[in-house]
């Protein structure tokens, strides 16, 4: 099974809108793709439980269907950091019980799982673990998304750096351009592929009609498509 672990730069940078388009891309390709979405928070009540927007693209995407509590078993309806809703809610959450729940995502029968974080690289999911914990404990290859907007290259930069430092495996980033007045972004971009210590991967230009992506021939390569 290919897995692959998609984090942002911060909580609005574009995770669940590149996630989506990279399953789509999979579908484009025939390929069995499923998204898990661990923890998320600011959820609604729908059918009789938390259900979260993300959680509900990632799903509508994908070509492997499961039920909503194996692809999001940590709901939470505060708009808030999952850990302290966690805390809010009685609920402990850990890198055992993320790896449980993982188990059960990948007997769904599918050849691609695209697993989606929540907020930016550095998340706490209780008092003493992070969400990047589990990542490397799992040994799940990263890909970067850097929201395009006034100050991403300091927090794509930071991410990078703490990522290398652990010895984790980011095989590359996509831009995804959140800001359509971003003033000199195509400056920043260049910036940010000169600086950045892995390959672009994709670009998500702004857009108001259907989200597209600019494939990199590395993308594929890194999805083991075959152009």
């Amino acid at each position: 099974m290919n897995q692959f672990f998609i984090t942002g730069t911060d909580t609005d940078a574009g995770k669940t809108h590149v996630t989506s388009l990279l399953l789509k891309l999979l579908a484009q390709h025939k390929k069995r793709a499923i998204g898990f979405k661990p923890i998320a928070s600011g959820c609604e009540m729908a059918f009789e439980q938390l259900v979260n927007a993300d959680a509900l693209m990632l799903m509508e995407s994908a070509t492997v269907s499961a039920k909503y509590d194996i692809i999001n078993p940590f709901a939470f309806a505060p708009p808030i950091a999952p850990h302290i809703a966690a805390e809010q809610a009685g609920l402990n959450i850990t890198v055992e019980k993320l790896s449980m729940a993982y188990q059960h995502v990948k007997q769904q029968g599918a050849d691609y799982l695209l697993t989606e974080g929540a907020g930016g690289w550095a998340l706490p999911i209780n008092n003493n673990e992070y969400l990047y914990d589990w990542v490397k404990a799992e040994q799940l290859p990263v890909i970067l998304v850097v929201g395009m907007k006034l100050g991403c290259i300091n927090h794509a930069l930071l991410t990078a750096a703490h990522m290398q430092n652990m010895g984790v495996n980011c095989i590359g980033w996509i831009a995804n351009q959140v800001d359509a007045t971003m003033d000199e972004y195509q400056a920043n971009l260049d910036s940010l592929k000169t600086r950045l210590p892995f390959p672009l991967l994709a670009i998500s230009p702004y857009t108001e009609q259907t989200p597209k992506l600019q494939i990199y021939k590395t993308l594929l390569e890194k999805l083991s498509i075959n152009p």
